[in-house]
């Protein structure tokens, strides 16, 4: 945190503790979309696609697979490669743990591999550097391990526009968010093998799932849209 953030929130500290537990407790807990999480589609040149993450990636906020991020993303690469593709994510997944269970997988080769990651690190209040850090190991092994030729990093979220989350929690979440992301854009830059991911601009608080957290099947729909776009505008042309 900033200095300001952090007078900010010593002062606020009983009202944000209050909130975090109210939270809590009154917090609707959906279910990860069901469906396969790996699969091959499509036609045209091979694409191995990996998709990791927490729960937005497990497609929390849609009933299926299909109409999650990698239902609709795999949908629209389809329609220009043989798209063999695979979901390793999970509710709660922050950096830390993502990066301590693909150590532990056994992972195949991918030509392109997306992540999403950074809402659980955030609202856990670890310190910045170390969510870097980890970073830092998990696009380093994802490299190692699959041979990717591109890793595309999505933006993390903007937690200070969910609806779910009150004043002042929201807004010290939300810088939080925000410098994260910042930061994680920065990292990035110099290398040249990672492309970062904003979420489309025009997205609807009111297309959110009913739980005010986590994106509906409309923004999962413009998401993948726009993942598609530039993974399909890094392909070399036919």
């Amino acid at each position: 945190m900033s200095r300001a953030d952090v007078l900010v929130a010593a002062a606020l500290s009983p009202l944000l503790l209050v909130q975090a537990i109210l939270l809590r407790k009154r917090a609707l807990r959906l279910p990860e979309a069901s469906g396969p999480r790996k699969g091959r589609s499509g036609q045209g040149p091979d694409l191995g696609v990996l998709i990791i993450g927490d729960s937005s990636a497990a497609g929390v906020g849609t009933d299926t697979q299909d109409s999650a991020l990698t239902g609709q993303l795999v949908s629209s690469l389809a329609a220009h490669h043989t798209v063999d593709w695979q979901l390793i994510a999970s509710t709660g997944a922050t950096t830390p743990t993502t990066l301590k269970r693909l150590e532990e997988a056994e992972l195949r080769a991918f030509d392109v591999v997306i992540v999403v990651l950074g809402v659980n690190d955030v609202t856990r209040g670890g310190p910045l550097v170390g969510w870097l850090r980890s970073h830092r190991k998990l696009r380093a092994l994802l490299r190692d391990r699959t041979g990717a030729q591109r890793l595309y990093i999505s933006q993390v979220p903007p937690i200070g526009a969910f609806p779910l989350l009150p004043d002042p929690l929201r807004w010290l979440l939300g810088r939080r968010a925000l410098r994260f992301d910042a930061a994680l854009l920065t990292a990035i830059e110099s290398e040249p093998d990672c492309a970062y991911v904003p979420l489309p601009e025009t997205l609807d608080s009111r297309d959110m799932a009913e739980d005010g957290f986590h994106p509906g099947p409309v923004i999962y729909a413009a998401w993948a849209k726009e993942m598609a776009r530039r993974i399909l505008s890094d392909r070399p042309s036919r």
